[in-house]
């Protein structure tokens, strides 16, 4: 798993079951291996502070706080602000998959998307934005070089999905228009609801 989303090695290899926790269901031992690295305090829990130490993009900047703390909350099942060895297992998993879908549009190599390479993977998404849109989101993410990490891509994509969704089921006669109140706007652009 060269660059993007790489947990970074070192740390407890070798002790394994110490800390009180066990491998992960389903036995992927390089896997355990990673996360007791992260896990610095031997909790058997890594936050978002943790977990944003051990993954880099492919330009070997550290992931977001942002994302990170995203990405915990997905895969947190007890809403503790954590996530043990096995929900570290399906967010692996989940950074894999989307760094699949990010080395696909990352036609050069540079380990960061472009304006164009941004936008054709939002045309094949479904997402029909305009230039403007698009140059703002990068903008937004990187103003100095306009392109995405692997890290703001998943937080980007992650977005979007999350307030198409929301923004779809407001939009009955899916005409692309919705009416909603300040306070529901505000709620779905803070992720407070659905």
């Amino acid at each position: 798993m060269a660059g993007y989303g790489q947990p970074g090695q070192g740390g407890y290899a070798g002790q394994q079951g110490q800390g009180g926790y066990g491998g992960p269901q389903g036995g992927n031992q390089l896997v355990f291996q990673w996360f007791q690295a992260v896990d610095v305090d031997r909790s058997g829990h890594i936050n978002a502070i943790e977990l944003q130490q051990a993954l880099v993009n492919g330009n070997m900047s550290k992931f977001s706080e942002e994302a990170c703390r995203m990405m915990i909350d997905l895969f947190d099942a007890n809403k503790s602000g954590t996530i043990d060895v096995n929900e570290f297992v399906q967010l692996f998993n989940y950074i894999n998959q989307w760094k699949g879908v990010f080395q696909g549009f990352d036609k050069d190599r540079s380990g960061s998307i472009d304006l164009n390479e941004f936008s054709q993977a939002l045309q094949q998404m479904q997402y029909r934005f305009s230039q403007t849109f698009v140059q703002n989101i990068l903008t937004k993410y990187d103003p100095k070089t306009c392109r995405l990490t692997l890290d703001n891509f998943i937080v980007v994509c992650f977005s979007l999905k999350r307030l198409t969704d929301s923004f779809k089921r407001r939009d009955r006669e899916m005409r692309g228009q919705a009416m909603m109140g300040y306070e529901d706007f505000v709620g779905l652009a803070l992720g407070a609801h659905q």
